[in-house]
């Protein structure tokens, strides 16, 4: 049995009172305007609606396997292009697969991709990672390699790197695709995209026009959604939406509610407006407030604008800013926590140079201003600050020969603590048939050091435990990737990918020699991680379609020379060295559809997690073209279980009934 060191016991005991970070949750205003304007929002698409001409529904989506593999998407090159020809690990979550889930909340659709690491720690909080390093937070350390963009809008918080998921909503109904891509895409997307990224997608207004209804319930889950869109003119759409999630509690180890039930209800519009055919504009925005255990409140708000140009020649520019702003914090007297406001504004233009060459190239900047107010044993100094990073890249895509297309990109990327930072890739794919691909990577990518790495000071009562470290280095990744997409037969494809990285000035716990204490973040960690990602879509009938997926990792840690070994490896990393999902998905005539999803996630080494299997399944009943219902089921194996270490966190087996009405 490993010895422990008592300072470092303390240090896995000491109480985080950062919510997922290291405890950031405030006391501050909390947008008080948000559920007037939630009910207004409602008040209005109810108005619309009454007045409003109904519309047939749309039926859900019947793609075969070539249309799922020619899919367009654009995270991989930041210019749309089939599913079939992206030299990278990406797998699209449709709008069709999110609709016959059931699922309501961004990471349980998550849960759908098999390229994804996703655990739920508590009724609302969860963990999401690619390729592993979820962290540990007994270690105080937490997942943040993984960037995650809602429209082009990124929602990880540059306080610490990692993602508040009880805070990213989006109407289910309105979304077109989910792409997940695993793998760094730091050259486009810049220094958080270090081992994967999400895009979420939502579809256009004149492509949810009328109304849509949602209501549904059961014993761990409450939701309730309406959304109405319109035109105002031939050449302007909008729609405008409220959706309310309220979660129960999950369970502790021994059984009884984990008391960390929670809700947030939330609104917003989308405008797309075409004022000719080579021009679009968008403006969207949301608003939410939320509440957490009755003490700790959530809200926030955003607001999207972006530009579209084409020229006849095939060339576009894209002009896109945003404004977000967070609020998290406790409501007990003398509560802690912080404010957030995040300025964006960037621009990309793609062009053709002769025959052989696409050009994409870019830049943009961003302020973060925030404020934290600590408590107790957790402060930062200085308490606030204005962050500036700017950013500029080009990649070009060349055709070598016909079925050989070389990719090389490159972005600089100037951080308020680390200066500035060099990220290159380089992308072959060889396209020797329509149905066949291979491709091969190498690429860079860093994780850019954030307040909680350089100024966070931790106190054992009068004594300074913890402190930032001003001079915290990049942690950096070189990722070797190679893999193959294939549809051999019209009823059958798959991708498959390989992967070897090769960390560098990963964090971990330093003492200060000759006292011991403070304990600061130093950069002694490095070593290398290899797996392996798989997934395969087949057509059994024409009403039946199957899915399965593998995914292998192998984790590979050391201390570098000199370093402190204080909270050993498993302070980065505890992840399953197994996963694999089965999906069927069946049209049991026109009106009824059934769904599964089979899920296996290994063993987590330490702190340990047994392994477990579960099953969700969903049913559904087209009453009439407009009206569904639909009864799902969730962790249908067992009546509870652990997803990820902690105290409390057991997910139950839960039944969710729900009703859907178009207008």
């Amino acid at each position: 049995m490993r010895r422990r060191d008592p300072d470092a016991e303390q240090f896995r005991r000491s109480r985080i009172e950062l919510s997922r970070m290291g405890g950031l949750q405030t006391g501050f205003g909390l947008w008080p305007g948000v559920r007037v304007a939630t009910l207004a929002l409602a008040a209005a698409v109810a108005f619309g609606a009454a007045q409003a001409r109904a519309q047939s529904v749309e039926e859900l989506q019947q793609l075969s396997i070539g249309e799922l593999s020619n899919l367009d998407v654009s995270s991989v090159s930041k210019a749309a292009q089939p599913l079939s020809e992206a030299p990278a690990s990406i797998f699209v979550i449709t709008h069709d697969d999110i609709a016959r889930s059931g699922a309501t909340t961004v990471p349980e659709m998550l849960r759908l991709a098999p390229n994804l690491f996703v655990a739920q720690t508590s009724a609302s909080d969860y963990v999401v990672t690619a390729r592993g390093f979820s962290g540990n937070s007994q270690a105080q350390s937490f997942s943040d390699k993984l960037l995650v963009l809602i429209d082009g809008r990124t929602v990880y918080t540059p306080l610490f790197s990692g993602v508040y998921w009880d805070m990213q909503g989006v109407l289910p109904e309105d979304i077109d695709r989910i792409e997940v891509i695993s793998g760094p895409g730091a050259t486009l997307w810049g220094a958080n995209a270090v081992n994967g990224v999400i895009n979420i997608i939502t579809r256009k207004s004149y492509e949810t026009q009328g109304g849509f209804a949602e209501v549904g319930g059961g014993n761990l889950q409450r939701y309730a959604a309406a959304r109405y869109g319109g035109r105002i003119s031939p050449s302007l759409t909008w729609r405008a939406y409220v959706q309310e999630v309220y979660g129960t509690d999950t369970l502790t180890s021994t059984g009884a509610p984990a008391s960390d039930h929670w809700s947030r209800p939330q609104g917003g519009f989308r405008l797309d407006w075409t004022p000719r055919a080579s021009d679009t504009v968008t403006l969207q925005g949301d608003a939410y407030y939320g509440t957490e255990v009755a003490t700790t409140s959530i809200g926030g708000g955003n607001l999207t604008a972006r530009w579209n140009h084409n020229w006849a020649g095939g060339s576009n520019l894209q002009v896109q800013a945003f404004f977000d702003r967070v609020v998290r914090g406790t409501d007990n007297a003398g509560g802690s926590g912080f404010w957030q406001n995040i300025y964006d504004l960037d621009a990309q233009n793609s062009f053709r140079l002769g025959e052989r060459n696409l050009i994409v190239w870019g830049g943009g900047v961003r302020f973060t201003q925030y404020k934290i107010a600590g408590a107790g044993s957790l402060q930062f100094s200085p308490p606030a600050r204005t962050l500036d990073l700017e950013n500029g890249f080009v990649q070009d895509t060349i055709t070598l020969a016909k079925p050989l297309k070389l990719t090389l990109g490159l972005k600089l990327e100037d951080d308020p603590y680390a200066g500035l930072s060099v990220l290159p890739s380089a992308r072959l794919a060889w396209t020797p048939s329509q149905s066949l691909m291979f491709w091969a990577a190498v690429s860079r990518a860093i994780r850019s050091p954030t307040p909680f790495d350089a100024d966070v000071r931790e106190f054992a009562g009068p004594t300074l435990f913890l402190k930032g470290n001003p001079a915290f280095e990049t942690e950096k990744l070189t990722a070797y990737e190679v893999g193959v997409r294939a549809q051999p037969f019209s009823r059958f494809s798959f991708s498959a990918s390989g992967f070897f990285n090769v960390y560098n000035d990963l964090r971990n716990i330093e003492f200060t020699p000759g006292s011991f204490v403070p304990l600061f973040w130093g950069n002694g960690m490095e070593g290398y991680t290899y797996g392996f990602e798989g997934w395969g879509q087949f057509q059994a009938t024409n009403w039946w379609r199957l899915m399965a997926g593998l995914n292998l990792l192998s984790e590979h840690l050391k201390f570098e020379p000199g370093a402190s070994t204080l909270l050993g490896i498993p302070q980065n990393v505890n992840d399953p060295s197994r996963q694999a999902t089965l999906r069927s998905s069946m049209n049991l005539g026109p009106k009824v559809t059934l769904d599964a999803d089979l899920r296996y996630v290994g063993v987590l080494p330490d702190p340990h997690v047994p392994s477990y299997v579960e099953l969700n399944g969903r049913i559904g009943w087209a009453v009439t073209p407009k009206l569904e219902l639909a009864v799902s089921g969730f962790n249908l194996l067992h009546d509870h279980h652990q997803e990820f270490p902690g105290p409390a966190g057991q997910v139950p087996r839960s039944v969710f009934a729900e009703v859907r009405a178009r207008f």
